[in-house]
């Protein structure tokens, strides 16, 4: 394990000092913990190009349209075969319904 010095700012300081205080564990593995959680959000989250929308787009009003030529049984099976995957621990129900309401009010595009 690697070791270094850091200089803080005396009230970043005592923010951690208190945020370690509230989980009951030291200093020293909060900090850990807050940057190993900062580094994972940051390789998981990734911008996505504008380019790389509009092709995300056009692929799907294609198969919006193919899915328009298909009967239900060909729908069906089709939904059948894919690969079901649990969603991530962070998407509540709550989060869901939400983002199924603005989807039926056309606020996500």
């Amino acid at each position: 394990m690697s070791q270094f010095s850091l200089r803080l700012p005396e009230t970043l300081h005592q923010q951690l000092i208190h945020l370690a205080e509230g989980e009951g564990i030291p200093l020293e593995q909060y900090i850990v913990y807050a940057l190993t959680r900062q580094v994972a959000l940051t390789y998981s989250i990734q911008a996505t190009s504008l380019a790389s929308i509009n092709q995300q787009k056009q692929s799907f009003k294609e198969l919006l349209i193919g899915l328009g030529k298909t009967d239900a049984d060909e729908v069906e099976s089709i939904l059948a075969e894919r690969e079901m995957v649990d969603p991530e621990p962070e998407l509540s129900s709550d989060t869901i319904i939400r983002l199924q309401q603005r989807m039926r009010d056309g606020l996500l595009s």
